[in-house]
């Protein structure tokens, strides 16, 4: 038997930047995202007869990887009470540890693939914790359109939601700009647990409750300007501690700082848009339909080699057999 399940990654629009809980990947703040279409993870799991195996994009993988993956299908395992060798099969359509958040696609396709493999009744909510035990963000990639993961205090009380899975007033579109296709130097994780010694972490994450009001109202209320500003904001607050932790750091490139620049080069023309920027060297840029065609052909008279994806909402995640 096989079973193969799709998840769509997602952009978070008020970050999740630091855990209460490493093992079980507790946040120490909510979060909310923008699932997109463009970018997918299609995962495959068949029995094995010979051990675990983990390929990726058709090429075996033995490395750090392999042994995440590993680790994750035993705890899952065991929390089930399954047992069996597998063979994982991963076709991932997103660039992998460049800040387009890879890892929430796919976790959440390996946790949906696991679920449907051993037919275990979960619903939504269950899936999303367990996907969250793999990668934090892939807890909202369980959802399309617009999600919220609310941190909890438990592992009971922390998973996403939909909030708005099919937001069809909403006039928003995402161009990722690939500046970079390098690996990051520093994961994810690394440099959250480094963030935390910036004196600006605290102050942030007191301000978290009031950006996920704000976000949440701007996304009811269909108001791309203010959704644009407080992603724009969030974005700058996440990298402005990772500047001021101790050490400090940064995921920017000089490519990156000439984008920012860029954007508010268009703002200042007319052109309405706002960037968002994971931990990577790569930028989002955050518009209406009217100005997709405006800001493309800006980041193209920029940056030459650059490749420019035009994303909308994605779906929830899916069986595709």
């Amino acid at each position: 038997m096989a079973k193969t399940v799709r998840a769509h990654t997602n952009i978070a629009l008020i970050k999740y930047w630091g855990k209460a809980d490493d093992q079980l990947r507790l946040p120490l703040m909510s979060s909310l995202s923008m699932t997109l279409d463009q970018f997918y993870t299609d995962t495959k799991i068949t029995a094995s007869t010979t051990g675990n195996h983990f390929f990726l994009n058709n090429i075996e993988q033995t490395d750090k990887s392999a042994q995440r993956v590993f680790a994750y299908l035993k705890k899952l395992q065991q929390h089930f009470n399954v047992t069996g060798s597998l063979s994982v099969h991963s076709i991932n359509h997103v660039p992998i540890a460049a800040g387009l958040a890879s890892s929430s696609s796919a976790f959440a396709a390996l946790a949906g693939a696991f679920c449907a493999y051993y037919e275990l009744d979960v619903n939504q909510r269950q899936l999303s914790r367990l996907a969250r035990l793999g990668s934090g963000s892939a807890s909202r990639s369980i959802y399309g359109g617009f999600a919220v993961w609310q941190k909890g205090v438990d592992d009971a009380t922390s998973y996403a939601y939909a909030l708005d899975e099919n937001p069809q007033q909403m006039d928003l579109h995402l161009l990722a700009i690939e500046l970079n296709q390098q690996p990051k130097k520093l994961s994810s994780t690394g440099g959250m647990k480094q963030a935390q010694s910036s004196p600006f972490f605290k102050p942030w994450l007191a301000r978290n409750e009031q950006e996920m009001a704000a976000m949440t109202s701007a996304i009811k209320e269909n108001d791309f300007t203010h959704l644009g500003q407080l992603a724009e904001l969030n974005a700058s607050e996440m990298h402005a501690i990772n500047l001021t932790a101790q050490p400090g750091f940064t995921y920017f490139e000089p490519d990156t700082i000439k984008a920012i620049k860029l954007v508010a080069q268009l703002r200042a023309r007319g052109i309405e848009c706002y960037y968002t920027i994971d931990a990577g060297p790569n930028v989002k840029v955050l518009c209406q339909l009217r100005n997709v065609k405006d800001v493309t052909n800006s980041f193209v008279s920029v940056f030459k080699n650059a490749k420019i994806v035009n994303a909308s909402f994605g779906p929830g995640i899916s069986c595709l057999d």
